[in-house]
């Protein structure tokens, strides 16, 4: 016999998933997050290497009560963000990746097109939200606007994935403290991790899918 409802489902998934995040020293909103990039991922492996910055949660609850928009790298992380949540709260999802003048920009220098995406949305990732699920080049990009240009998003969800450039980028994400995110040790991460840590905290603040806001 198997359950068929999928409510059902979620909450058989995160009673299985909370004996892996004790002992942790995450916060109660903290393994909230924790267990939703769990339960997308089917991996409990990611429990301990899960990283979120102390102000994280407040600087959300700010930043989406406001009604800031989210910039993505790619258009499986926007996609995947609940947008009937999301607009609840006023805010806009965009993603660069395929537009015309990041194709011209990327060519021109030789660049990727994540990173000149994010190059040029620039000043406006001020006070906004940046979630990167996939590419390590759209981090990088982002460091540096904070760090040469004073751009400071409210949140970063940084947690590209692969073994070209993802640790560094996610090593420089939690070695800096200019701006509140969550990232992933080491090569794991992906818009589906991405995705699941903004949902995480939408359903939080929304009240819904069991998540209360605290």
């Amino acid at each position: 016999m198997f359950i068929t409802n999928p409510m059902s489902i979620e909450d058989r998934s995160m009673e299985i998933i909370a004996p892996h995040l004790e002992g942790l020293n995450f916060r109660e909103e903290e393994q909230k997050i924790c267990a939703r990039i769990i339960h997308a991922t089917g991996d409990v492996g990611y429990a301990p290497i899960v990283k979120i910055h102390g102000d994280l949660m407040t600087a959300a609850k700010m930043a989406i009560l406001a009604g800031r928009n989210i910039f993505t790298d790619v258009e499986m992380v926007r996609r995947g963000i609940s947008i009937r949540t999301f607009s609840k709260f006023g805010g806009e999802i965009f993603c660069k990746i395929s537009d015309v003048d990041t194709r011209e920009l990327a060519k021109r220098e030789g660049i990727t097109r994540a990173m000149a995406a994010m190059r040029l949305f620039g000043k406006r990732l001020d006070d906004h939200i940046v979630a990167i699920g996939n590419a390590p080049t759209a981090l990088f990009e982002v460091l540096r606007l904070i760090r040469e240009e004073n751009i400071r998003p409210a949140f970063i969800v940084g947690v590209p994935v692969g073994f070209v450039g993802a640790a560094e980028a996610k090593s420089q994400l939690a070695a800096q403290n200019y701006v509140p995110y969550i990232t992933i040790e080491g090569t794991k991460g992906g818009s589906s991790v991405a995705v699941a840590a903004i949902n995480a905290i939408l359903y939080m603040l929304d009240g819904s899918r069991g998540y209360n806001e605290k």
